[in-house]
């Protein structure tokens, strides 16, 4: 069994004083995704990852973004950014090949998706948005060749992390409310829809729960949003369709309590038959 995880733990210090290396020790996966480490290298916390070997791509913007994987395995390939001048600098994109004992090879791929904006009303700022949008189109793209790529490699692929976006009405609670806020526009939901199908990438965990509302993977730090569980699903496992096939189980580790939170997000985890 192979089990994976996707975290944005909002800031890796943080996330370490509110429990990560206890959830790291307990459920002990063989590779996580990390989105917003917010630290520089050098600052780190020293032995947070344990015995884990770790990329990251910290970018270059201080106290913000940086993505990481970690992995059982050194990787043989760690490649920072996706070929964009304009966003690569800012750390919201990492990818490793990993050459598994016993296993086909992998390659995974972290992501923090900026979050953008309304295009519309009073919190509309039209400059983050058409920025979102152009970091999608050329997301897009790049995903296209490199899934491509793995495939001709003899690769999976997987693409996890926080894409900022929940594609479905079953992907958030208040989603009536939501059709004109950031991370549920119509045009944002398209673009994700354009990412799926049963020959590119299968959305993993939608496809262990079809009909259950969420999984949530974040909810906002406004008392009560936790415990009325009012969240919404916007990290995600993205995979080939040979690996999506091998899933077995997954979902969300979602706390007992708003108390213990480490992130406004939980991980999502998923077991591979792989």
């Amino acid at each position: 069994m192979l089990r994976v995880a996707s975290y944005n733990v909002n800031g890796i210090r943080a996330a370490q004083r509110r429990g990560f290396e206890c959830w790291l020790e307990r459920r002990r996966p063989d590779v996580v995704a990390i989105q917003e480490m917010r630290c520089p290298p050098e600052l780190v916390p020293e032995g947070v990852f344990g015995d884990y070997h770790h990329a990251y791509h910290p970018g270059s913007l201080p106290g913000r973004n940086g993505v990481a994987v970690l992995s059982r395995v050194a990787p043989t390939a760690v490649r920072q950014g996706f070929g964009s001048r304009v966003f690569d600098h800012e750390g919201r994109y990492l990818e490793v090949d990993l050459d598994l004992p016993g296993r086909p090879p992998l390659t995974v791929g972290s992501l923090y998706l900026t979050k953008g904006s309304p295009k519309v009303g009073p919190d509309a700022d039209l400059a983050r948005y058409r920025r979102k949008m152009r970091f999608m189109a050329s997301f897009r793209a790049y995903l296209v060749g490199a899934r491509r790529t793995a495939r001709r490699e003899g690769r999976q692929f997987l693409v996890m992390g926080d894409f900022n976006v929940a594609h479905e009405r079953s992907d958030l609670k208040n989603w009536r409310g939501a059709g004109q806020k950031e991370g549920f526009l119509p045009e944002e939901r398209e673009w994700f829809g354009s990412l799926l199908s049963e020959r590119t990438l299968v959305d993993v965990v939608r496809r262990l729960h079809p009909n259950a509302e969420g999984p949530y993977s974040w909810w906002s730090w406004m008392p009560g949003a936790f415990e009325r569980d009012s969240g919404w699903r916007i990290d995600y496992h993205l995979a080939s369709p040979g690996l999506a096939r091998t899933a077995v189980a997954g979902g969300t580790d979602r706390e007992e309590s708003s108390a213990e939170r480490v992130s406004d997000h939980a991980p999502v985890v998923v077991d591979y038959a792989y």
